[in-house]
């Protein structure tokens, strides 16, 4: 089935301003809330908020085999289940029917009224019920670097590293969306030159700069996904912060792994981008050596060219952009992620995610996280507005914001932006 809404030619009768992040050709899928409290599945052009719920009520997807209370809900899981053939018809539908050239709604005002809603009058919600949440480990330099800072620089990456993607569960109870803010966590560390820990707030609160995909329900237990099929089970995809307090982390990690140091806030970008909307923009991945086992194996352009940026904005002052890369840089592709996820036959399900791990790129301003940006505090790095930072602190706001670009043609994720308060007293 061919993808017409991503016709380059295509042009909306609703206005979008100029390098938009969604323009007609993007159609991304999340849930908002109205003035009225009405929690809705919806789309966006432009600045405008589109009610899928209310378009399927006045039979816009007429033709469209949909539950009846698809778009009316408070998640897209179902919608998600539906499968990438209902996804492709949806979202090639809503194109033709903001197309410039299509009268049906564009001239019938009352049900534009119902449909319509500006951005600013909305409130984003997290768009998927998240049922598990696995974070990824797949940036060569990322990981590279945090080798050579901990580890021998001669031994930076371990053994298993370039044989399968690494990665832990995460916790998806406090994954949330765009805008809210983050407490500082408190936990166990272990100052420097001391064998004793102390509890209380973290002093190295980082930002992960990361992507992540939501997956429709993929398998039954027991049953690995081959490496050629698993891109028909990814939805699409999402600007990530995963919160890091780095010395919460130094203390635990020995023996298990990230707990605590990552699962107090994970920052996600309230709209979901499609695969089909960023298919366009692939582009092969770097080479892979040793070459992985046959079920990781995969030919052809599995990355994808996704510009990213991070910055910080301390309370009162101008943001500060501290960071550049791009997702094409990863070294474990996401289908090859999926298909580890799988192999050993773990079940996957619709609103499931999967973090990719910090995006670093080969250059010291392309590195995703504070850790790497200022090498554990080593290289403070300076703001706009004079100040320094080694870490994230109280009254910082974390900006990531990330779009692909070619032929004219912009797709973007919009941003995930969260601020950093003091640790939660209870009243």
């Amino acid at each position: 089935m061919p993808i017409t809404a991503n016709d380059t030619n295509r042009k909306s009768w609703l206005e979008v301003p100029i390098d938009s992040d969604f323009p007609i050709q993007n159609i991304p899928f999340g849930v908002f809330l109205t003035k009225e409290n009405v929690v809705t599945v919806g789309s966006r052009i432009g600045d405008c908020a589109i009610d899928l719920g209310a378009l399927q009520q006045l039979n816009y997807f007429d033709g469209i085999e949909l539950t009846d209370d698809m778009f009316m809900q408070d998640t897209l899981n179902d919608f998600i289940s539906d499968g990438k053939k209902t996804w492709r018809l949806v979202r090639n539908r809503i194109a033709d029917i903001f197309d410039e050239k299509n009268p049906k709604l564009r001239d019938n005002a009352k049900d534009r009224d119902i449909v319509i809603f500006k951005m600013k009058d909305v409130e984003m919600q997290l768009p998927v019920l998240i049922g598990d949440y696995t974070d990824f480990y797949s940036s060569k330099e990322h990981a590279t670097n945090i080798g050579k800072m901990f580890r021998n620089p001669e031994n930076a990456l371990l053994p298993n590293w370039l044989h399968i993607p690494v990665s832990y569960h995460g916790r998806s109870s406090t994954i949330i969306p765009s805008g809210i803010p983050v407490h500082r966590p408190l936990g166990q560390t272990l100052p420097n030159g001391e064998t004793t820990p102390v509890f209380g707030p973290s002093r190295s609160i980082d930002f992960e700069l990361e992507t992540a995909f939501i997956t429709t329900d993929a398998n039954i237990m027991g049953e690995s996904i081959p490496i050629n099929e698993v891109e028909d089970y990814i939805f699409g995809m999402v600007l990530m912060n995963d919160w890091s307090a780095r010395d919460i982390q130094k203390w635990e990690c020995a023996p298990l792994g990230p707990f605590l140091a990552k699962n107090f806030a994970t920052s996600i970008s309230p709209w979901i981008i499609t695969m089909d909307a960023l298919e366009p923009f692939r582009t092969k991945g770097p080479k892979q050596d040793p070459a992985p086992f046959p079920y990781l194996q995969q030919k052809g352009k599995h990355n994808f060219d996704i510009n990213l940026e991070v910055a910080i904005q301390p309370e009162n002052a101008d943001e500060t952009i501290v960071a550049k890369s791009n997702f094409k840089y990863m070294y474990w592709s996401m289908s090859q992620q999926l298909a580890h996820h799988t192999s050993n036959g773990c079940r996957v399900n619709s609103g499931d995610m999967m973090g990719s791990g910090t995006i670093s790129g080969p250059t010291p301003d392309s590195y995703g996280s504070m850790l790497e940006l200022t090498w554990g505090g080593k290289n403070p790095i300076k703001l706009n507005d004079g100040t320094e930072r080694k870490f994230i602190n109280d009254g910082d706001t974390v900006i990531i914001k990330g779009f692909c670009k070619n032929n004219g043609v912009r797709i973007g994720f919009g941003e995930v932006s969260s601020k950093l308060l003091p640790p939660f007293v209870r009243k």
